[in-house]
């Protein structure tokens, strides 16, 4: 079988390491706003800016909005020198403190680098929604398209500000937001030709907080308040004459089990299960697409009527002395509710959904709608052992089939795909990070499995520690936004993600459906208790149901109603020594996930997330997504690396897109705008069987390589990705220094030695720092 080697980035490579022993190479090129000799050698000029001192009393500069709403801002335009031969790449330099949902785009050429939605390169800078690295500076780099600098010595540049844009928006008034504040300060920017940007030494960096203090606030008292919230929600709900929704109707009959609610063992819940339940047969029978489709769920066509399966389950005993009577058309209720059950689920399973999160929803209401089937009308139930095949394919105990056919299950990624790595990650296509963490669905599929005097399915909650433990490394430490000691998601290299940063967040994140220590309350395994202890003692345990809290809505509501129990169930818990392994003051540590293509390493007071395998929906694109975590200097970065894969023969050429990164291209802006990415020609890889992705289809294979090398400041990074090659990684010859690698934590390795790599490992290799990496 023959495999392909992007020689194209093999001499780049070797470049940095003959710039490591002081080759001669381009100087790059630096401007200064706010600096009058710097921006007057750059042929700066400003349309609706300012300049302001910032941070650590820099100068900086704002684009402003338009004297009239607009979504469009100010923008300044200048010239930067760049290498003719060589990759170049752009860097901005950002105040950590600074907080704004305006967006940033660098304009080359009058063509737009980068994609405002979810690109492999994103724009210039995507916004922050809290301070990203208090009291420091943030760099981050964009690889620059080699058409636009072959052969030139100088860029005509230019940076426009807009204003937020909300992914979800289905038209562009809905999507693109006016721009109504200053944007971030931009306070430099830079041209190079080392992946890893090296501030110059005169600029300032900062430093991190040091004995940053313990949440003093909210406390203990917030439970009160979600007790409150919850009551107040549930006597509306008693009170209601009409059939309730199914979120309503499934919030109160989880309310029923809880001790402390107004709901609890309450007739009334049952009484009011019964007519909104019939209410649902009653819509069902006017139109069966309420069993597809309901409109009043979060999801319409993800659920059907699972969540009223679940509440038929739920309260299988309270139900029977109401199952033999008779409705409006003279059917009996066991077989009108069986009836719309069935229909719901039969659905769902004709229709299920690929991306792990959606599988999760769609599979757990096929299954509930099967229970629900079993407590009114068990010979129409199909199976248990059958519909747990669904939950096992969700969460990846078992290949994910597809969606079930007159012929047998559609099987559209063959007959070994799975929805999480085997080390417990979520695949989707690559790694997610915030977006896509699923711990809550997959504790509500443990739950489903669940009755009130027995455990529920056991290879599911071991699945659930499991995937718990998983995503442990993707949580490093920080401070919140009050300043207080605090662990945060890492998003940043996260395929999914625009929420940045990712929110404080210990062993699972708060969401909806849950509170942020539920998963650890429901599987007690001892890792994930450890973890919720240490939210607890840092004190962020409230201050997350808290800010759950400021989210109006049923669904918040329903998210905390676990949040007393879960609290009570983890204090009960013996004092845990675990704690989450990026933590301050826990030793050196690495996690690699070969099949989301994706590492973490911890090393000292460094921490380094790379995603090799970065977005790469459409083709092999060369590029590695890297966030790097030093005590000054937080680096964000787009860079090119060495990509191993089995070729197709086909190419993927780029759309001209400026807005998504994937599907149609997204939104089309109003006037000129041009993408510099397009035209691009990138192969596309066969798959493991032998698939052929059709040139512009969005694929799981299409992009993925076999065998990745990213070089990136003192790290050397080689995975292999495949499930039955071995590659071999030669250590340069011309390094330098002490050479360790991490992984088996090899203090001894040589220049110039050979290292092998068998199917799904990895190496990584750290150099001791030159005076040149030094910060």
């Amino acid at each position: 079988m023959r495999y392909f080697l992007a020689t194209v980035f093999y001499s780049v490579l070797l470049v940095q390491f003959a710039n490591a022993d002081g080759a001669k190479v381009f100087d790059g090129d630096r401007l200064q706003f706010g600096q009058a000799d710097s921006e007057k050698n750059h042929q700066f000029f400003a349309d609706r800016s300012e300049t302001i001192k910032g941070g650590l009393g820099e100068s900086a500069l704002r684009l402003l909005p338009q004297e009239k709403e607009n979504w469009e801002g100010g923008r300044v335009r200048f010239v930067m020198k760049v290498d003719p031969k060589r990759q170049n790449y752009f860097t901005v330099r950002l105040w950590g403190d600074d907080v704004s949902t305006d967006k940033l785009i660098l304009y080359c050429d009058g063509k737009q680098i980068g994609y405002r939605h979810l690109g492999e390169t994103d724009i210039l800078d995507l916004g922050a929604e809290e301070p990203t690295w208090n009291g420091r500076f943030c760099y981050c780099t964009s690889p620059l398209p080699v058409s636009l600098t072959n052969g030139k010595t100088e860029l005509q540049c230019e940076i426009r500000a807009t204003g937020p844009i909300w992914g979800y928006g289905d038209t562009f008034e809905k999507y693109q937001k006016p721009m109504t504040a200053p944007s971030r300060g931009v306070y430099g920017v830079y041209t190079h030709t080392e992946p890893l940007f090296t501030p110059p030494k005169d600029e300032k960096q900062g430093a991190a907080p040091t004995n940053s203090p313990l949440r003093k606030e909210p406390g203990e008292e917030t439970l009160g308040e979600v007790k409150k919230r919850v009551n107040d929600e549930l006597t509306k709900l008693l009170a209601a004459k009409k059939p309730l929704t199914q979120p309503q109707l499934h919030f109160l009959v989880r309310a029923y089990f809880v001790k402390w609610s107004k709901a609890y063992q309450n007739p009334a819940v049952v009484e009011t299960a019964v007519r909104s339940c019939d209410g649902f047969y009653e819509s069902f029978r006017k139109d069966v697409k309420i069993a597809h489709e309901d409109p009043a769920t979060y999801n319409p066509g993800w659920n059907g009527l699972g969540m009223a399966g679940d509440v038929i389950r739920r309260l299988s005993k309270e139900l029977q002395p109401k199952l033999d009577e008779k409705l409006a058309d003279g059917v009996v209720r066991r077989e009108a509710w069986s009836k719309m059950l069935q229909e719901s689920r039969d659905w769902n399973r004709r229709h299920r959904r690929q991306y792990t999160n959606q599988s999760m929803i769609v599979d757990l209401n096929i299954y509930r709608s099967n229970r629900g089937i079993a407590a009114v009308d068990p010979k129409s139930a199909l199976p248990e052992k059958d519909m747990l095949r669904y939950l096992y394919e969700s969460v990846g105990l078992e290949p994910w089939l597809g969606s079930e056919t007159e012929r047998g299950p559609e099987k559209p990624l063959g007959d070994d795909y799975y929805q999480l790595t085997a080390k417990g990650l979520t695949k989707e296509l690559g790694f997610v990070g915030y977006y896509g963490e699923v711990l809550d669905l997959a504790t509500d599929i443990y739950l489903a499995t669940c009755e009130e005097d027995w455990p529920g399915d056991a290879r599911l909650k071991k699945q659930l520690e499991k995937m718990s433990k998983a995503r442990a490394a993707f949580r490093y430490p920080t401070v919140d936004e009050d300043g207080c000691r605090a662990m945060r998601i890492e998003t940043i290299v996260g395929w999914r993600d625009t929420h940045i940063p990712g929110d404080v967040t210990y062993g699972q994140r708060a969401s909806w459906g849950s509170c942020a220590i539920e998963a650890a309350a429901v599987s007690l395994d001892a890792d994930s208790v450890g973890f919720a202890q240490q939210m607890i003692d840092d004190n962020q345990f409230f201050a997350s149901v808290k800010k759950q809290m400021r989210t109006a809505g049923l669904r918040t509501t329903d998210g905390v109603l676990c949040a007393p129990d879960d609290f009570a169930t983890i204090r009960s818990q013996p004092a845990s020594e675990n704690r989450l392994p990026m933590s301050v003051g826990q030793p050196d540590y690495v996690f690699s996930d070969e099949e989301d293509g994706v590492v973490a390493v911890k090393h000292g007071d460094e921490i380094l997330y790379a995603s090799l395998y970065w977005r790469a929906r459409h083709a092999v694109n060369y590029l590695a997504r890297v966030h790097y975590m030093t005590p000054t200097i937080n680096r964000v970065a787009v860079v090119r690396q060495e990509t191993e894969y089995e070729p197709s023969g086909k190419t993927y050429v780029r759309p001209d897109w400026t807005d998504f990164g994937f599907a149609n291209g997204g939104h089309r802006y109003p006037g000129e705008f041009h993408s510099a990415h397009a035209g691009e020609k990138l192969p596309i890889a066969k798959g493991p069987h032998g698939e052929m992705t059709k040139p512009g289809e969005e694929s799981v294979y299409a992009g993925k390589g076999t065998f990745y090398t990213l070089r990136y400041g003192p790290y050397l990074i080689a995975m292999n990705m495949s499930a039955d090659k071995t590659f071999s990684l030669n250590v340069p010859a011309e390094a330098a220094g002490t050479i360790e690698e991490l992984v088996e934590r090899r203090k001894d390795v040589r220049p110039g030695e050979t290292i092998q790599l068998g199917p799904r490992t990895t190496r990584i290799l750290r150099f001791e720092k030159s005076e040149n990496d030094r910060e």
